[in-house]
Formats: C-alpha cells, structure tokens, sequence
C-alpha cells in the first residue's frame, strides 16, 4: 500500500516566479500557462515503463500529470488545476519526472 506524502496544498506562482524556477528544471518550458515537456525514449515499454514509475510518484504526491503517450513519446503539461496555475507541486512533479527519466 502507498503511503500519500502530500504536500499542502499550494499556491499558483506568479509569471516572474515560474521564469526564476524554470532553469532547475531542465528540458521543460511554459506552454499555454502550463510547465510542459516531450520525452522520447527508445520504445513503446521504455516509455511506458517511464510513466508507470511517474504514476507511483504522481500518486504519492496526490498530484497528477495530463499527458500523453504515442510509441516511444510521452507528452507532459503539469498544472495545479485546483490553484488556477502552476505552482511549487508542479516543479517538483517535473524534477521527479527528469531524474526517473536519466535513469
């Protein structure tokens, strides 16, 4: 059984404090007010084993991707939906998802 280790609820970030924590963030940019990123990986069960370790993490964090995957890539946008924005739980979504996807 998973133990949830969520975070407080946070709140949406100003445009000024997304831009600041963006460059911590490798490979991710701001699309349509949402952190954004492609990644491809070698095939179909790369990119699925990728997202089924993200789940693990997205669901210990309560917090959870839009995100797609055709083939070898996955397409992420990460939003707060219940903050109206990107917030800290976003960037730390996205630095979980870089370090699971170097590995």
């Amino acid at each position: 059984m998973l133990t949830i280790e969520a975070m407080p609820r946070p709140k949406a970030l100003s445009a000024s404090e997304i831009e600041a924590k963006l460059p911590g963030i490798p490979g991710w940019s701001l699309v349509d007010g949402k952190l954004h990123r492609e990644l491809r990986f070698a095939d179909f069960v790369e990119a699925m084993g990728f997202m089924t370790r993200v789940a693990l993490h997205a669901e210990k964090l309560d917090h959870h991707p839009e995100w797609s995957n055709v083939y070898s890539r996955v397409v992420v946008d990460l939003t707060t939906h219940d903050a109206g924005g990107v917030t800290d739980l976003d960037f730390e979504l996205a630095r979980r998802m870089n370090t699971l996807a170097e590995g």
